[in-house]
């Protein structure tokens, strides 16, 4: 069966066209076979760089997928069990103190009613935050020990997270964080490898994924996107872009001692559509079988306490979405969208590069851009539209 996918093409487009994004490239997949692949604008405007397969995205923190994948790995092979207290496997989590409610200063702390627990990790609710968003006074202390400087290692995370306060008590709330990068952490020391050897040994080298690591090598850097950002940062709805410098993890040219598992990672479409082809099939691509279908099966199944949904900063709201192991999943159709779209798995990064799995509708995509802020921008949600009708 064919499909149309002019409607979805036309609409990119017109993102382009009124100057939002320079550049974009995506994928469909329906029942695990690629259908189409399109590419618009230029991956830099300033050298006139067209857009094409070849070209390297920031992917930032669609990490996290693989970083989940990688981890459950290690539960599969019994190095870990989900309800694990973290401090089993990380002793520095021991004696973890937490902020009172409502603390003005991160002194005011109290103990721990549960001690976090791996799960929790996967899902955002052990307590940990991200230093970003700023949503308590927590996040001013993340960002001035500077956890996630590339000078840092995930070691040095993991040693420096105990001298400050867990946000809330762990289990309280879906909080994103620097969980994932715990995660990392985790699997560096159950499997005894760094974890970008670990990546290399069990998923992009099996994969084919031969253009996705944690910076670009001299040879590559001409086909790295440059990144993109809103003339008006106060309105990032207003037209017009300008290059962003590199400043959340450094200069990608560098090797950096920060292997982020939340958001360090580079990649193709080409490469990444290889990993989501991994997903689609159940664990298994070409013959090489990364995970089993029953722990994919976790991973897209809700985790969190009943009640509890995602809980982004205003502006960025997720309504009707839960989370599992590492995916968010979505528990009802945003507007224009069938109701095949429940169920749908996903999760995205900071510059505009977006993938999401619909099992109910037999699709899946992937839009990448370099456009920072990009993540929950319109333009992923219209081109979710637009796939959606096509393949209906």
């Amino acid at each position: 069966m064919s499909h149309d996918f002019s409607a979805m093409h036309a609409s990119v487009q017109s993102w382009i066209d009124r100057d939002f994004l320079v550049g974009a490239s995506s994928a469909v997949l329906v029942d695990g076979e690629v259908v189409d692949v399109h590419h618009w604008g230029q991956a830099s405007r300033e050298a006139g760089v067209p857009m094409d397969d070849s070209v390297i995205f920031r992917i930032y923190s669609n990490t996290k997928l693989l970083t989940s994948v990688a981890a459950m790995m290690l539960v599969e092979q019994g190095l870990v069990s989900l309800d694990d207290p973290v401090e089993a496997h990380l002793p520095e989590f021991a004696g973890l103190k937490v902020l009172k409610a409502g603390a003005t200063r991160v002194e005011d702390v109290e103990p721990l009613a549960s001690k976090p627990t791996v799960r929790q990790l996967f899902c955002h609710s052990a307590g940990l935050s991200y230093g970003l968003f700023q949503e308590s006074v927590v996040d001013a202390a993340y960002l001035a020990a500077g956890l996630l400087a590339p000078t840092n290692t995930l070691a040095g995370l993991v040693a420096a997270l105990p001298s400050l306060p867990l946000a809330q008590q762990p289990g309280q709330r879906w909080q994103y964080s620097v969980a994932t990068d715990v995660l990392a952490r985790l699997v560096e020391v159950r499997s005894g490898l760094a974890f970008d050897a670990f990546l290399e040994a069990r998923i992009l080298g099996p994969l084919g994924m031969v253009d996705t690591g944690f910076s670009v090598p001299p040879e590559k850097l001409e086909r790295l996107a440059v990144n993109y950002a809103p003339v008006d940062p106060m309105d990032p709805m207003v037209p017009g872009l300008k290059p962003a410098p590199d400043a959340l993890l450094g200069d990608w040219s560098e090797e950096r001692s920060f292997k982020s598992g939340g958001g360090g990672l580079v990649s193709t479409l080409a490469d990444y559509t290889r990993f989501l082809r991994m997903l689609v099939n159940d664990g298994e691509l070409d013959g090489v079988r990364i995970l089993q279908p029953a722990t994919l099966a976790a991973m897209r199944s809700n985790q969190l306490p009943e009640g509890q949904r995602v809980q982004l900063p205003a502006g960025w709201l997720m309504p009707d979405t839960v989370f599992g192991l590492g995916f968010a999943i979505k528990e009802a159709p945003a507007e224009g969208e069938p109701e095949t779209a429940i169920g749908e798995y996903h999760w995205g990064g900071l510059a505009g590069t977006h993938s999401w799995i619909a099992p109910r509708a037999g699709v899946a995509a992937l839009i990448f851009t370099q456009r920072l802020p990009g993540f929950w921008h319109p333009f992923s949600h219209d081109f979710k539209r637009e796939v959606y009708a096509a393949v209906s």
